[in-house]
């Protein structure tokens, strides 16, 4: 066996990544031709964006390519090591450079942004705002719940998606046939169900696989690509837990499925799987907050006060300490009742508003701020529930083409039996005892 064949040369992730457009594999709705990440680069009228998509699908070396493709200066911060402190120097250095870049504003390129602290997007703001930096930034998580409104306002989200099957095969044939050391190997892929599938839409993982199974072959042997060899080489090499692969989907699967069928046991079992295996406490957090609203919901609120609760907690305090409010939070939703009213109230409302969007709400429901309106019959008659025995008055809210339906069905536990109980008196012909 010849392992070390490649040892003095860089990684071939490394090795293959693509120096333009024209290389780039994937993500064919930002790169193909007329769309718009094309169009900019093609226009140079930058602005700042954020790349989000899963590890491994091209956002470093897509924010390289944009820098080289411009002949922008090209600034990165790593949000796992670079503070505030370190922020305002590159800004510093920016507006240092611009002096002598026509105007050309420099790129910064943050990966992981979704790590930054709310003070270390703050400094970053006004540089953005005034055109000193074009930022970049690079993120595995929804921008939407990780960076700041502020920041986000000023820069477009660019969903980059996992690579297909024809584009894994055609990184899979160029790898084999154009890098400078494996072009020289014998190489014979026989079959690729295997390889693709274990690298999960990753170019990364794909191209790591590949080094690592040619790799237990001498350099004068054949390397053989099939699924044995890949699925071999991979047991004796590859974590257990992939936080980024297919055991990710697998394991978060077993971990909810767990606390809704209400085995705390198996809840924390999977939840330790989890955070031994490096996944963000964070990802486990959101997933919690999700199932309190939907699974348990009306049964018990409180659950999704505690969900939100272990959420900031976990934000504030990292880890290895968030493990303790992680575990009290999925004990205490795999413990509690369930119910699912709520999730299916608000998707039947939904599939009725889309049939129903242009439903008049009655005059009595809607405003009247002007005289106008008072006069054509708006507000007239509706009736202040506080001003009627049990605050309660018997009026129609639906539009009159819904009167009737129903979408919220309280489920057979303690809390919702009670409500039930309270809607049928109210409402006996929506709600039937």
């Amino acid at each position: 066996m010849d392992g070390n064949f490649n040892r003095m040369l860089p990684p071939l992730p490394e090795r293959m990544r693509p120096q333009s457009l024209d290389d780039y594999v994937g993500q064919k709705h930002l790169i193909g031709e007329g769309c718009v990440l094309r169009n900019m680069l093609s226009t140079g009228n930058l602005s700042s964006f954020i790349l989000w998509g899963p590890p491994g699908v091209g956002k470093t070396t897509l924010a390289r390519i944009v820098a080289k493709s411009l002949k922008r200066e090209f600034h990165t911060l790593s949000a796992v090591s670079a503070g505030v402190k370190e922020v305002r120097e590159v800004i510093e250095r920016a507006k240092g450079s611009n002096l002598f870049s026509g105007g050309q504003s420099p790129i910064l390129f943050i990966d992981e942004i979704h790590r930054f602290s709310k003070s270390q997007q703050d400094a970053l703001l006004g540089a953005v705002e005034d055109g000193t930096v074009v930022l970049i930034g690079a993120t595995t998580e929804n921008p939407s719940f990780e960076v700041i409104t502020p920041l986000l306002s000023r820069c477009q989200v660019f969903v980059l998606k996992p690579l297909d099957k024809d584009d894994l095969e055609s990184l899979l044939k160029r790898a084999t046939t154009t890098d400078e050391v494996l072009r020289n190997r014998k190489i014979e892929i026989r079959e690729d169900d295997a390889i693709l599938r274990y690298s999960g839409g990753d170019a990364r993982k794909l191209l790591n696989i590949l080094e690592m199974v040619i790799g237990t072959f001498g350099s004068g042997e054949t390397a053989v690509i099939d699924n044995k060899t890949v699925t071999a080489c991979l047991q004796e090499n590859v974590a257990v837990y992939d936080k980024d692969g297919e055991m990710h989907y697998d394991i978060i699967s077993a971990f909810i499925k767990s606390v809704r069928g209400s085995d705390p046991n198996a809840a924390v079992y999977y939840l330790a799987r989890m955070l031994n295996g490096g996944e963000d406490p964070l990802f486990i957090a959101r997933r919690l907050c999700i199932l309190a609203a939907e699974d348990i919901g009306l049964a018990n609120p409180n659950a999704l006060l505690l969900a939100d609760s272990c959420f900031r907690i976990v934000h504030s305090i990292g880890m290895p300490e968030a493990r303790i409010p992680l575990a009290e939070a999925t004990i205490y939703l795999a413990s509690s009742p369930k119910s699912n009213s709520a999730y299916a109230a608000i998707n039947k409302a939904i599939e009725r508003a889309k049939q129903t969007p242009v439903e008049p709400v009655p005059l009595y429901l809607r405003n009247a701020p002007t005289k106008l309106m008072e006069e054509l019959g708006y507000a007239d008659g509706y009736k202040y529930a506080h001003d009627y025995p049990g605050h309660w008055a018997d009026l129609e809210f639906m539009p009159s083409a819904l009167a009737g339906e129903v979408f919220y069905e309280p489920a057979d536990n303690r809390k919702e039996v009670e409500m039930h109980s309270r809607l049928s008196s109210l409402w006996p012909k929506y709600y039937k005892k």
